[in-house]
């Protein structure tokens, strides 16, 4: 086994693995797949591994993260155990359309996958290539930019499965689509997924996404997301993130709405060992609204990523953003947003801020608002904060007969309910205050009954 060291141009690497593999992924891939490969792979060849010279990637390393041997995996290795056996997670009372996503695959032994209604399609993205390459055609590959982003273009490039989810003209979800989307191998592997969601006119859906691992191996999960939201629609999109310290999640969701939509967005970041969410918008018809929510916490080594983008392309739209960070121990955090007004986007109401609260001395943050405005009759606003715990806050409370722990804890529950409030599913809600008060005790935060075959 060769030995790569970090001074080794990892690029090589990866791009004589696409070589290797080309016969195999283009083999049983559908041409709907198949005809942005080489493109995507040329763009990727251009840029390489991003490394921290790549501004869009300044503050976080990815060098030794990619430095492991992994398996990928470019066919569906389907587990003949059942999945219920190894895995469960219920929130209470939250009623969902439940369905496994496995190494980046679709899982097609589902069991407790709810009836959707008339029209609506949740299915892998694989098979509707094959069966309706048609859809696929309209809207594959149009907003995920190759050019823009090597690990974009890698995974246009090496893509083989993930989630389809279509909702129909003037159809209403009523309960939430959940999809739990699990990592398990035998080896440190790579995981490559690729999701499409078309919402059509009129139509409206909640999609709950929950990560997690099963196992202690190495992982890297590149994973791209495109989100079209036809006019008069709304979308849901919550993404809870709670894997091992020895993963590296890479998201990368792009959107586009038409106008009078609208789309929320809230990522609770819970754990990993590193995370990188990219989140672009682009906001395409006139009263369209983007709200954006993250939370982060983060201890140990870890590190997490946020980095967004919204152009604003018509006038009368509004997006707003809020992104907290709770850092302990030797954790590093970094937020890049950035909101661009073009210029016939008169009346843009855009608003973003950035509040980070480091619990020791050893915790960094690095933080980069941005506003890019080309029309003169806007209402855009940044901010970002980065500080300890308010020490007078904490007095108070000490002399109300808090002891010191508690206080601390109602000090860091108090920080991050502005994000978690706005989460519309109350259930959902409720849950994720309490996993996120277990996160801040420092204990392994959990969804309810759920169950883990290692001890990670």
């Amino acid at each position: 086994m060769s030995v790569i060291t970090e001074k080794t141009d990892l690029s090589l690497k990866y791009i004589s693995h696409f070589n290797e593999a080309k016969e195999l992924l283009f083999a049983d891939s559908p041409d709907v797949l198949n005809q942005h490969r080489k493109m995507a792979f040329q763009d990727f060849v251009m840029q390489g591994i991003p490394t921290r010279k790549n501004e869009n990637y300044k503050y976080t390393n990815l060098q030794p993260k990619f430095l492991p041997d992994f398996k990928f995996l470019h066919k569906n290795e389907e587990t003949d155990a059942s999945l219920a056996e190894i895995f469960s997670c219920n929130v209470p009372q939250l009623n969902t359309h439940l369905t496994l996503l496995f190494n980046g695959w679709f899982y097609q032994k589902n069991t407790k996958s709810g009836k959707l209604p008339e029209g609506a399609i949740l299915e892998s993205l694989e098979k509707v290539a094959k069966n309706n390459p048609g859809i696929l055609q309209k809207y594959y590959a149009k907003i995920a930019e190759t050019g823009a982003d090597p690990l974009v273009a890698f995974n246009t490039a090496m893509a083989k499965d993930g989630y389809f989810l279509y909702i129909p003209k003037n159809v209403i979800v009523e309960d939430p689509i959940q999809i739990i989307n699990m990592l398990k191998s035998d080896k440190d592997t790579f995981s490559t997924q690729r999701n499409l969601v078309i919402i059509e006119q009129g139509a409206s859906a909640k999609l709950i996404i929950c990560d997690h691992t099963l196992d202690l191996n190495q992982y890297v999960n590149n994973s791209v997301t495109e989100i079209f939201i036809a006019e008069n629609a709304n979308f849901d999109y919550y993404t809870v993130q709670n894997q091992h310290n020895s993963t590296t999640s890479i998201n990368s969701v792009f959107v586009q709405q038409e106008k009078n939509s609208n789309i929320t967005t809230h990522t609770v970041s819970l754990h990993g060992g590193l995370i990188r969410n990219n989140l672009k918008i682009l906001i395409n018809g006139g009263n369209a609204e983007a709200n954006m929510y993250g939370m982060a916490f983060l201890d140990k080594n870890q590190h997490i990523d946020n980095f967004t983008q919204v152009i604003h392309a018509k006038p009368h739209c509004r997006s707003n953003q809020i992104y907290k960070y709770v850092l302990d121990d030797k954790s590093t955090g970094a937020f890049s947003g950035k909101i661009h007004v073009v210029r016939d986007a008169q009346k843009t109401n855009a608003f973003q801020r950035n509040n980070n609260l480091l619990l020791t001395d050893t915790a960094t943050m690095q933080t980069k608002p941005q506003l890019v405005i080309d029309a003169d009759d806007v209402k855009c606003s940044h901010g970002a904060t980065v500080g300890q715990m308010d020490e007078q806050a904490m007095f108070y409370l000490r002399t109300r007969g808090v002891d010191e722990e508690k206080a601390r804890m109602i000090m860091m529950n108090a920080f991050a309910h502005e994000v978690v409030q706005q989460i519309k599913v109350e259930t959902l809600r409720e849950r994720i205050d309490e996993l996120i008060e277990k996160r801040l005790r420092g204990e392994v935060a959990r969804c309810h009954d759920c169950s883990y075959n290692c001890d990670c």
